[in-house]
């Protein structure tokens, strides 16, 4: 019953809308029917603005971390990564917001916060190098995945660490797949890239 009753909760917290919620408390919007009409932190940073777009991405960041450490505080069997797995679910199809979530950038790496945290430091300077060349958040996303999957299938080469190469597998999958539009746009020319300070 502990172990079903963890995963529960684990997608529940996943299940926290926060752009939603930012939008409506702060806005009166709901960020859905705005931008690129997602959930999560890049399109509450280009419709909400700065500062409710890092509330959002910490709150979808903690929100993982949190689910991640659930099964610590319980004292039972259910692996960590599994509950942080069902964070992300929860996260990308939110029981809160009709299933219509984000693309589990930000609590993917809640849950390796939690996990490794020093690995959840090295995807975020890769992430951030990325960005910095490109000035594209999805392409960083996507690089930022395939960075992860890379280095855990050498960790596990050399530590037999199985449980987490399949829970970074499982997250890059997600990560890439939920980016299939901004792939496409990214092919076409057409993703929108991040503004910089000289075109501000």
């Amino acid at each position: 019953m502990i172990p079903a009753l963890i995963l529960i909760i684990a997608y529940l917290l996943g299940s926290i809308p926060s752009g939603l919620i930012a939008g409506k408390a702060f806005f009166g919007i709901d960020i859905r029917e705005h931008g690129s009409g997602n959930l999560g932190a890049t399109n509450s940073f280009r419709v909400l603005g700065k500062k409710a777009g890092a509330f959002v991405t910490a709150a979808d960041i903690l929100k993982g971390t949190a689910a991640t450490l659930l099964p610590v505080f319980m004292d039972s069997g259910v692996h960590q990564l599994l509950a942080g797995l069902f964070a992300v679910i929860g996260h990308m199809f939110p029981l809160f917001a009709g299933f219509r979530g984000g693309k589990a950038v930000a609590t993917s790496a809640g849950v390796l916060l939690a996990y490794s945290p020093w690995f959840f430091l090295l995807l975020v300077i890769v992430f951030l190098c990325v960005l910095w060349i490109t000035k594209y958040v999805s392409l960083a996303s996507i690089v930022a995945a395939a960075a992860a999957f890379i280095y855990a299938v050498i960790h596990t080469i050399y530590t037999g660490d199985y449980p987490f190469l399949a829970a970074v597998v499982a997250l890059s999958f997600f990560v890439v797949y939920r980016h299939r539009a901004n792939i496409t746009r990214l092919r076409n020319g057409t993703e929108p890239k991040i503004p910089s300070r000289k075109a501000k």
